[in-house]
């Protein structure tokens, strides 16, 4: 086996390596996107909330498109979650403040995904011009010992 050959047949494996990492990292970023909407929704929310009276009635959402009437007992607290199935009572400033930090948090992860996923992508680019290079030259070299 020629060297080209050896070279060729590391690419097509570095390729499938490469394509099941953009992959992953697409199903990342789609992650990340996921849990920003979650967060920029609870951001609008608990401004609004933050602006009601005590017993202001409300529609809370229980899945599926479907809702119940509720009355708000204190506009003043949230009930935040921290992480790991945990939450705590905090003020609504305090969880708007937790809230943005996660927000911020998430748009440099997926800056950083996002810069992996083109760093991928071009490498991917690379490779596939090689390949279609060291294809052309072993065809040719193919077609000369065929004559």
């Amino acid at each position: 086996m020629s060297q080209d050959e050896e070279e060729l047949r590391r690419l097509i494996v570095e390729l499938r390596i490469l394509e099941g990492t953009v992959e992953s990292l697409r199903s990342r970023v789609n992650f990340v996107n996921i849990a920003l909407n979650e967060l920029n929704v609870a951001s609008m929310a608990s401004e609004g909330i933050e602006k009601e009276q005590t017993d202001a009635p409300l529609l809370v959402p229980i899945g599926g498109g479907s809702y119940i009437k509720a009355r708000l007992e204190s506009p003043d607290k949230i009930i935040y979650g921290v992480g790991a199935g945990v939450a705590l009572e905090k003020t609504i400033k305090e969880a708007r403040e937790g809230v943005s930090n996660r927000i911020s948090e998430l748009n440099r992860t997926k800056v950083s995904l996002e810069q992996q996923l083109t760093q991928v992508l071009r490498k991917i680019d690379e490779d596939q011009s090689r390949f279609r290079e060291l294809t052309s030259k072993l065809e040719r070299q193919a077609g000369v010992s065929n004559v």
